[in-house]
């Protein structure tokens, strides 16, 4: 049976009695893989919060420091990744037409990219999709690398740290959110797509703009 994440490997509940206090590791290779190996369905805002939750109702037996730091650097490793995998394929993937690396995606990406410069690299962070392709778009951009780095350790930092500090204090805050995990991870899912919602209402906004110009 499906719960309403969707396949049971996006229940953080599910994996964590599945996988026991090995569910924190299992999070951490799948925050790795979304940043890096383009992967864009992959859960890693509800990972990180239920991570920081589990750790404050004592569920997941883990040090919330070394926990943020090492998300953190799983998220930075990530990102290096996919920049690296830019620089060495380049322009072919564009030309990709699969599910989820396709050309549509890529362009939403680039755009995004366009519109923010560097700091694509730490917004990017927290929209789904844009998350997993902005570092590959800054390797076909060759971007240079120690400014690639700066920007991208600024960026996972400030989500795999936020976003695990917000599960943990809010877990603490409130103990019986554990028993509401699914609705708070909707939730979250629900206020990622905002950043996507506003971008595409800005892009018809200015298109719209330009075609009364024209």
């Amino acid at each position: 049976m499906m719960p309403t994440l969707g396949p049971n490997w996006m229940d953080p509940a599910w994996l964590l009695e599945r996988f026991g206090n090995q569910f924190f590791w299992v999070s951490t290779a799948i925050v790795f893989v979304e940043c890096g190996l383009l992967f864009p369905i992959l859960p890693g805002d509800s990972l990180l919060f239920a991570v920081g939750l589990f750790i404050a109702n004592k569920t997941l037996h883990f040090n919330i420091v070394s926990a943020c730091l090492i998300l953190s650097i799983a998220a930075f490793l990530g990102n290096v990744v996919g920049y690296e995998i830019g620089r060495a394929v380049g322009t072919p993937l564009y030309e990709r037409q699969g599910r989820f690396i396709n050309k549509a995606n890529f362009d939403k990406t680039h755009d995004f990219f366009d519109r923010y410069g560097a700091k694509a690299l730490v917004l990017g962070r927290f929209v789904p999709i844009v998350r997993t392709f902005i570092t590959v778009v800054a390797g076909v951009g060759k971007m240079e690398r120690r400014h690639f780095f700066v920007w991208s350790g600024v960026g996972a930092v400030l989500w795999a740290t936020g976003v695990t500090l917000a599960g943990y204090f809010l877990g603490s805050a409130f103990p019986s959110l554990k028993d509401h995990l699914e609705a708070v991870i909707l939730l979250i899912v629900a206020v990622s797509v905002i950043p996507m919602v506003l971008e595409f209402l800005n892009h018809r906004r200015e298109a719209r703009r330009a075609l009364d110009a024209a």
